[in-house]
């Protein structure tokens, strides 16, 4: 029997060029406040957080695109309930083979979080077998970061995504952290530039801000300063993956 692999895709817009992997929003992000949401498995009707101020982009685009929600519940199923090792095997068996041999650059979820310390530990893992290929994250599980931040592997960029369970420990652990603002003059009152094309994120040593992005609850704060955002020009980053890019 053939063995099962998680895909990878390799294009969308705010990523050319950049291979990306995904898991499904809301349902594997433990350590999410802010942005809490969920898009049904079957329906991609959308749930919303108790807590959130602004809709997850990636749920959003779970709940427009079935082939996108089919495609990250395909990879968690294939990683949910598998022991540390087993998750890492499946990892590195599923790694695209262009991507191995030559190298490149990998964003470990754009949809989904480090759902448990085993998970976490099997990524950084595979980073290190793999040393040709600069793996990045954004993530909220900053209490998975803390017990691995003797141990994080040089190709390995982490950064952490503010507006979680575990904000305090940006500060406290001497962190570099993403924000998503509401408008450019928030950025800028916080003095953090705006990353447009993750450059920030795996190049940069500093901080750095977002601006939001997604679909929004429609009379929301977040969905009156999107209003405004595209007044000014802003079009978001037009998230949706390419089916035909994801490999395997």
């Amino acid at each position: 029997m053939q063995k099962q692999l998680l895909k990878f895709g390799f294009e969308n817009a705010k990523l050319k060029g950049i291979w990306h992997f995904s898991l499904p929003s809301g349902f594997t992000c433990p350590a999410a406040k802010d942005c809490l949401t969920y898009a049904n498995r079957k329906t991609g009707k959308v749930k919303d957080g108790s807590a959130q101020d602004y809709r997850c982009y990636a749920a959003m685009e779970e709940a427009r695109y079935p082939s996108v929600r089919k495609s990250r519940w395909h990879n968690f199923d294939l990683l949910n309930g598998k022991t540390g090792a087993e998750m890492f095997q499946t990892i590195c068996d599923s790694l695209p083979v262009a991507l191995k041999k030559i190298g490149g650059l990998l964003r470990v979820h754009i949809g989904g979080d480090f759902f448990n310390a085993d998970y976490f530990k099997a990524w950084l893992n595979a980073a290190r077998v793999y040393p040709n290929i600069t793996f990045y994250a954004y993530t909220k599980s900053l209490h998975f970061w803390e017990q691995s931040i003797k141990s994080i592997p040089s190709n390995f960029k982490l950064n952490a995504s503010r507006g979680g369970k575990y904000d305090e420990k940006v500060e406290a652990l001497g962190l570099k952290s993403a924000e998503v603002f509401f408008s450019e003059e928030d950025a800028a009152a916080a003095n953090l530039e705006i990353d447009h094309d993750d450059e920030h994120a795996w190049k940069g040593l500093e901080s750095f801000g977002l601006l939001l992005h997604g679909q929004q609850k429609a009379g929301s704060k977040a969905s009156q300063a999107q209003k405004v955002l595209r007044q000014k020009g802003w079009t978001g980053y037009n998230h949706k993956e390419k089916e035909v890019a994801l490999v395997n």
